[in-house]
């Protein structure tokens, strides 16, 4: 571990269905930067308990045993203890399961360690709901993505319908209210702007319209494509 500066991160926040994990990951492609979906980590969390037969409700049996987890996240696969659960991790169950531990300090601080661990150089784009404001509160630049509950309804009832999933647009309007709810009154990492993030509304705009946004504010901030500060050289992980 290196003793000098930390490598950038971006947080990109926001509820679900903003469109900030499209976002994240064409803006960690234009800049060569490392990608964490931070969501994807407590699906992971959800799907090993869940093929394991622990209870979700039981938060120090849930955070050792992802403390021994090997989880290795790419660009277009994920991974646990050598398995690809890219698909598996995005079932609907797995989805109710990720939301419950969620909720727990212990799964979220043993998770914290995970992610912080991912900070290396070039830089980090970290896409979640509490990025910008717990988990790297020092990130470089904060957005905050948002967009109307219709809008992101519609969006999210697009997916399932090009994946062949026939669900309603009314329960999906439903279940992200009730997410949103949620995820902004749990006790532990409610999703929040930080005050010091930039928001977006991208309700109106597509998806090249946000990156290119969001790009604006990377180059006024002076971070450089592929690479870290300049000025800085190299920078090892925290």
């Amino acid at each position: 571990m290196s003793d000098g500066p930390a490598a950038p991160v971006i947080a990109i926040d926001g509820p679900s269905g903003s469109g900030k994990g499209t976002i994240a990951a064409l803006v960690a492609a234009r800049l060569g930067w490392r990608l964490l979906d931070s969501g994807a980590l407590y699906r992971i969390v959800a799907w090993a308990a869940l093929a394991r037969g622990i209870p979700l409700d039981d938060p120090q049996r849930l955070a050792a045993m992802t403390r021994a987890l090997a989880i290795e996240q790419g660009a277009t696969a994920v991974r646990v203890d050598g398995v690809d659960v890219t698909t598996a991790i995005r079932e609907e169950r797995i989805s109710v399961g990720a939301a419950a531990v969620a909720t727990l300090p212990e799964v979220r601080q043993t998770l914290r360690g995970v992610q912080q661990g991912m900070r290396v150089a070039p830089g980090l784009i970290a896409d979640g709901r509490d990025m910008g404001t717990e988990v790297f509160r020092d990130a470089e630049l904060k957005i905050y993505l948002d967009a109307s509950v219709e809008e992101r309804a519609r969006r999210r009832h697009k997916q399932l319908m090009e994946k062949g999933s026939s669900v309603s647009l009314r329960d999906l309007f439903a279940s992200i209210q009730a997410r949103d709810r949620s995820d902004r009154n749990r006790a532990v990492s409610p999703l929040r702007r930080a005050p010091d993030a930039i928001s977006i509304d991208t309700t109106e705009m597509s998806v090249e319209a946000v990156v290119a946004e969001v790009l604006k504010h990377v180059e006024a901030r002076g971070l450089t494509a592929g690479r870290a500060r300049e000025g800085e050289g190299s920078r090892g992980g925290e």
